[in-house]
């Protein structure tokens, strides 16, 4: 399973949550604390925000901890919004084209996880994508068709909508094919503006996901700290440190959406089940449908 965290907020060196807290990113890489593979040397990518409409995407096949160029890099470019990714590969190759994030046009996508029986039914969900998508499709993972499928589902103007359609095809799909290995995932998506977070399993066991908040964000001895307020954001696979910012778990089956600032999580479901708080005002705590 890959690691990988999402930034908001007033403009950082990407190399502040990349490199210098005590379990930052690259120390992920190579020893995530959360993840049944501790290990996540397929590979590793940048994805940022400046100036242009378009992000900017730097990604290569080494192992994220043996890059000089990445820490060069990370040092130097400063971004309101960047995403991050290390890959541990659940199958497909280990190439430039696979890493992630993937980046149409505005809209950056980065996926930790697995479908269920992919090789079994690549072919069947391919074939969903619009041809206007697919001559973009540039690799072969499960990740980066999941986020032609979302584009095809109405992304560029629903970003929550696209990820429960999507997720509900690509269920169905599977049930279809009479796959019984579950589907288990944690992603993420922008368009600059917004970033919207996914955590969802088919069998109840997705891999972990958290999220933090505060006016602005700094290192110091390896604790990553928060000034109180609003203003950034950071969702992320696992806490960059043990006893700093507060921490908060997304729930199996949620979604966040965070803009401008404000923080939204709310249930999902793809097929649409509603859910009811277990007690009135929690919107953290939810009964299964």
């Amino acid at each position: 399973m890959c690691r990988w965290l999402a930034y908001s907020g007033r403009p950082v060196a990407m190399d502040t949550l990349l490199f210098k807290p005590g379990n930052s990113l690259i120390r992920q890489s190579l020893s995530a604390q959360r993840s049944i593979v501790p290990t996540n040397g397929d590979g590793f990518g940048l994805g940022w925000y400046a100036d242009l409409p378009e992000p900017g995407v730097f990604r290569d096949t080494m192992p994220a901890w043996n890059d000089a160029n990445l820490r060069s890099l990370s040092e130097q470019i400063r971004s309101p919004m960047f995403f991050a990714h290390v890959r541990a590969s659940t199958g497909t190759a280990t190439t430039r084209l696979n890493c992630h994030p993937f980046r149409y046009e505005n809209w950056l996508f980065m996926h930790n996880g697995k479908i269920g029986g992919y090789a079994h039914i690549r072919r069947d969900l391919e074939q969903l994508i619009p041809r206007e998508f697919y001559s973009f499709r540039e690799g072969s993972t499960d990740s980066e068709l999941f986020f032609y499928l979302m584009l095809a589902n109405g992304l560029e103007s629903d970003a929550a909508a696209a990820f429960t359609k999507t997720t509900a095809t690509v269920l169905q799909v599977m049930a279809d094919n009479r796959v019984i290995e579950p589907f288990r995932m944690t992603s993420a998506c922008s368009d600059g503006k917004r970033i919207v977070a996914l955590r969802y399993s088919s069998d109840g066991q997705s891999p972990t996901l958290y999220w933090a908040q505060g006016c602005e964000i700094w290192v110091e001895h390896g604790e990553v700290r928060f000034s109180e307020g609003r203003g950034c954001v950071l969702v992320l696979s696992e806490p960059l440190d043990a006893v700093g910012a507060s921490w908060v778990e997304i729930s199996e089956s949620h979604l966040l959406i965070a803009c401008g600032g404000d923080v939204q999580v709310r249930p999902f479901d793809p097929f649409g089940r509603e859910r009811v708080p277990a007690h009135a005002g929690d919107e953290h705590r939810y009964l299964g449908a």
